[in-house]
């Protein structure tokens, strides 16, 4: 069975590109507009890895995380952040809310490929 992604960003051409670089290795990819979106998706569906963007509106990344980790479902899904923000300050404040991992973009597919892979085992 296909692994499950969600991939949370509110711009539509990161969210392609992300999803046709995941389907490309036969990954089952759910996108999310927003933060909110994603946690209501998540409320009912169960995913074995997150991506999520930071800055996003209604609610932000860093937010998501904390609010998936509350979740006993994603208590210990792996969750990486794909943000142009690279800033350390940022970057601890993903880590206290219990992201897995960090990656900048513009991201390079077969970098993602292989932290999707890594990550998942």
């Amino acid at each position: 069975m296909s692994k499950r992604i969600l991939i949370v960003d509110d711009s539509p051409s990161i969210r392609q590109m992300v999803e046709v670089t995941l389907k490309s290795e036969g990954y089952n990819v759910t996108s999310a507009v927003d933060g909110q979106n994603a946690f209501e998706i998540c409320q009912s569906n169960r995913f074995d890895f997150v991506l999520t963007d930071v800055n996003m509106p209604n609610m932000d990344g860093i937010t998501l995380v904390k609010s998936l980790r509350g979740l006993t479902a994603f208590a210990k899904v792996p969750i990486v952040v794909l943000t142009t923000e690279a800033g350390s300050d940022i970057k601890s404040k993903g880590k206290a809310a219990g992201a897995t991992g960090w990656m900048v973009k513009p991201f390079d597919p077969t970098k993602l490929l292989q932290l999707v892979a890594k990550v998942l085992g």
